[in-house]
C-alpha cells in the first residue's frame, strides 16, 4: 500500500510546486506574489508561510502589476522559470485578468491562483461573490477562461492530483505555453486529504525541442531553394527557443537578410550586416522595402500580428510565399502559410542542412546606410534653444549612456514605436518590449521583474506620463525590496501617441492630451515628488544634457531611480513604417476625416486576404 501524508489542499499545492524543477535543478516556480484577502489568507496564506523557504512570497501593491512583474521575470529568462500569483476572490481576482491576457498573447507562463467561492455553498453568497442568475457554477473567476491556456476550478482536495501536473505541463510546453489559472475554492484550500507521498517527489521538466516533420522540411527547403529574394522575419520565439546563434549561422550561411519584430528585436546585433532592423508599422525602410519585394517570407517564431505585417499589406510581391517556422500549429498555418512546425533552434539547424550550399544574392548594406543617415540625426542632442526635447532625443541620451549590460524595456504609448526604430540593441536580451498586448502599466512592474530575473543587468524603463499614472504602485514594492532599476518618465501631458493617431485619422485633438480634456488645464502632476514619496530616488531634468548627467549617476543608487523630463507630444520618426488598418469613419462633418477615409480606402486595396 502506498504511503500517504495528510495535508490541506493549499499545503499540498505548495509542496508540489516546490518539487517541480528546471533542467538546471532550480525550482521552476521562483516565488509567489501575493495580496491576501478573505478568499486566500487562511488557506493559501498559511501554506505559503510554512513553505516560505522553498517558495518565497513577495508582497505586491496591486494584483495586476504584481502579475506583470511575474510575467516579465519569465520573459527575461526565456520561459525557463515562472512565478505564481495569488489573490482573493472578487476585485483582487479580476485585477489579474488583464495580466492573464498579456501572458496569453505573449505565450508566457505564469501560475495564477485566485481564491474562489465556497465549494459547499454553505455561506452563499459570500462577500465579493458575483451570482449568475442562470448558472450556479459560475463565479467571477470564469472571466479567466478566455485568457488562460489552462483553467481549472479546485472544488475537492484530490483534484490537485490531476490539476497540478496539467498546469505545469502547460507552462513548460513550448507550443501550449501561457497562463494557467487554478481557481481555488476557499473552503477546499483548508480541507485535508491523504495525498500519496510519491506525488511530491522532485520532478524535472525538460525543455522539449520539437524536430520538424521530414515532409514539411523537404517542402519548405524546396520553396526556399527556388526563391530569388527571401527574407527572414524573426519573432519572439527566436528568443524563447534560445535560437539567436542558430539564426545568425543560418542567415550567414545562406545570405538571407533578417527583419525583427518587436518581440524579436535583439535576435541579431543591430550592426550585423544581415540585420535589416525593425519591420512593419513601427519598422524601418530597410526591412520594409525588402519585405515588400520578397518572394519568400520565412517567419521564425512570430505570430504575424498586424504591426508586423502592416495589416497584411506589407508583403506586396504577388508571387510571394509565406513560410512559418513555429512550434505552435495555431501560428504555423496563419494566412495560408506553409507550416514548418518545430522548435526555432532545431528547425533552423535542420533547414540549414536541407538547404546545403544554397546562397542568395543581395546586399542590405546600402539600405541600412541610407536609413541611419536619415534617423541618426533624430537622436542627437539638440542645440541651444528653449524647445521641448523629442522622444527620439531622449532615446539618444539613454543610448549614449547605455552599456553592454543594459536592458531597454517598454510596453505602450509613443516609445515602443520609436524604440523599435531607433534603439540599437547590442546583444540578445538587451531589448524587452511587451507589444503583443501593449499593456499600459506593465513598465514599472516589468522592470522590477526583469531585475529580479537578472540582477546583474542595468534595467532602464521607458514610460510616459499616461502609463505612469495607470500603474505605479510597484515602485513602492521595488523601493521596499531594494530592487534597482531606472525609470525615464517622458511627460508630454497626456496620451501623445493616440493623439497623433487621432489627428492622422482626421479627428480633432480631443480627450487625449490634458490640454484638450475637460479640466486638463488644471492638471499639475509632479512625477518626481510622487516617485520620491513612494521611496524612489527621483529628479526632474530640464534638458537632454541634464538627462545624460542624471543617467550617469544611476550606478550609485540603490532602489528605483526615476528621471522625469518634459517632452514634445507631436514629433515622431517619419522615415520607415507602413500602413496600419485603423477604421476611419466613412462619413463625417469634418473635411479632414473625409480626406483620411479616402486615403484609408486607397490603402485598404493593398491589403491581402491570402
Amino acid at each position: 500500500m502506498s504511503k500517504t501524508i495528510r495535508l490541506t489542499a493549499a499545503q499540498a499545492m505548495m509542496r508540489y510546486i516546490a518539487a517541480q524543477l528546471t533542467e538546471e535543478a532550480e525550482p521552476f516556480i521562483a516565488g509567489c506574489w501575493a495580496i491576501f484577502g478573505h478568499g486566500n489568507v487562511a488557506g493559501i496564506g498559511e501554506a505559503l508561510y510554512a513553505s516560505r523557504d522553498a517558495v518565497p512570497t513577495y508582497r505586491g501593491h496591486n494584483e495586476q502589476t504584481m502579475a506583470h512583474a511575474a510575467i516579465a521575470y519569465s520573459k527575461q529568462l526565456r520561459r525557463k522559470r515562472a512565478m505564481m500569483v495569488t489573490s482573493s476572490i472578487g476585485p483582487g481576482a479580476t485585477n489579474m485578468v488583464t495580466a492573464a491576457g498579456l501572458a496569453h498573447v505573449n505565450r508566457l507562463p505564469v501560475l495564477l491562483v485566485p481564491g474562489d467561492v465556497f465549494a459547499n455553498r454553505g455561506p452563499d453568497p459570500v462577500l465579493q461573490q458575483i451570482e449568475d442568475f442562470g448558472d450556479g457554477t459560475v463565479s467571477v473567476n470564469d472571466a479567466f477562461k478566455p485568457v488562460s491556456r489552462y483553467f481549472d476550478r479546485i472544488t475537492r482536495p484530490e483534484q490537485l492530483l490531476t490539476a497540478l501536473p496539467r498546469a505545469f505541463r502547460t507552462m513548460t510546453d513550448p507550443a501550449d505555453c501561457g497562463p494557467v489559472t487554478l481557481a481555488f475554492c476557499q473552503d477546499v484550500q483548508a480541507e485535508a486529504f491523504d495525498y500519496p507521498v510519491s506525488f511530491f517527489e522532485p520532478k524535472i521538466w525538460y525543455r522539449r525541442r520539437v524536430r520538424p516533420d521530414d515532409g514539411e522540411l523537404a517542402r519548405v527547403a524546396d520553396v526556399l531553394k527556388g526563391a530569388k529574394c527571401p527574407v527572414i522575419v524573426a519573432g519572439g520565439g527566436v528568443h524563447y527557443a534560445e535560437a539567436t546563434e542558430a539564426l545568425k549561422d543560418f542567415a550567414e550561411a545562406h545570405n538571407i537578410p533578417v527583419a525583427e519584430t518587436q518581440a524579436g528585436k535583439s535576435a541579431l546585433p543591430w550592426d550585423h550586416p544581415l540585420n535589416l532592423g525593425p519591420v512593419g508599422v513601427t519598422g524601418g525602410e530597410p526591412a520594409n522595402e525588402v519585405c515588400a519585394r520578397a518572394d519568400v517570407i520565412l517567419g521564425v517564431g512570430t505570430r504575424f500580428q498586424d504591426f508586423t505585417t502592416g495589416s497584411w499589406g506589407l508583403f506586396a510581391n504577388p508571387e510571394r510565399r509565406i513560410v512559418s517556422l513555429n512550434v505552435a500549429a495555431h501560428d504555423a498555418a496563419k494566412h495560408g502559410a506553409m507550416p514548418l512546425m518545430a522548435d526555432a533552434r532545431v528547425g533552423l539547424e535542420e533547414l540549414g542542412t536541407a538547404l546545403s550550399e544554397a546562397r542568395f544574392e543581395g546586399d542590405a548594406q546600402p539600405l541600412k546606410s541610407d536609413w541611419f543617415v536619415k534617423v541618426d540625426p533624430l537622436t542627437e542632442a539638440p542645440g541651444e534653444g528653449n524647445a521641448l526635447p523629442t522622444d527620439m532625443q531622449v532615446i539618444g541620451a539613454v543610448q549614449r549612456t547605455a552599456g553592454e549590460n543594459t536592458v531597454a524595456m517598454c510596453a505602450a504609448g509613443t516609445m515602443p514605436g520609436e524604440l523599435h526604430k531607433l534603439w540599437k540593441a547590442g546583444r540578445p536580451g538587451s531589448y524587452h518590449m511587451e507589444y503583443g498586448f501593449s499593456c499600459m502599466g506593465y513598465e514599472i512592474a516589468g522592470a522590477m521583474g526583469i531585475k529580479m530575473a537578472e540582477p546583474e543587468r542595468d534595467v532602464i524603463c521607458f514610460t510616459g506620463d499616461g502609463t505612469y499614472m495607470m500603474a505605479n504602485s510597484e515602485m513602492a514594492t521595488a523601493a521596499m525590496m531594494g530592487i534597482s532599476f531606472t525609470v525615464v518618465v517622458t511627460d508630454n501631458r497626456g496620451y501623445g501617441c493616440i493623439n497623433r493617431l487621432q489627428m492622422g485619422c482626421g479627428g480633432a485633438e480631443f480627450n487625449n492630451l490634458l490640454d484638450h480634456a475637460i479640466g486638463g488645464e488644471n492638471s499639475n502632476i509632479d512625477f518626481a515628488k510622487h516617485a520620491e514619496a513612494m521611496g524612489a530616488t527621483s529628479v526632474k531634468v530640464a534638458s537632454i544634457a541634464e538627462l545624460e548627467e542624471a543617467l550617469s549617476t544611476r550606478d550609485t543608487i540603490t532602489g528605483p531611480f526615476v528621471i522625469v523630463i518634459d517632452t514634445d507630444p507631436y514629433p515622431s520618426t517619419e522615415p520607415g513604417g507602413t500602413w496600419w488598418d485603423v477604421g476611419v469613419p466613412q462619413v463625417s462633418e469634418r473635411a479632414e476625416v473625409n480626406a483620411a477615409h479616402e486615403k484609408y480606402t486607397e490603402n485598404k486595396q493593398k491589403q491581402r486576404a491570402d
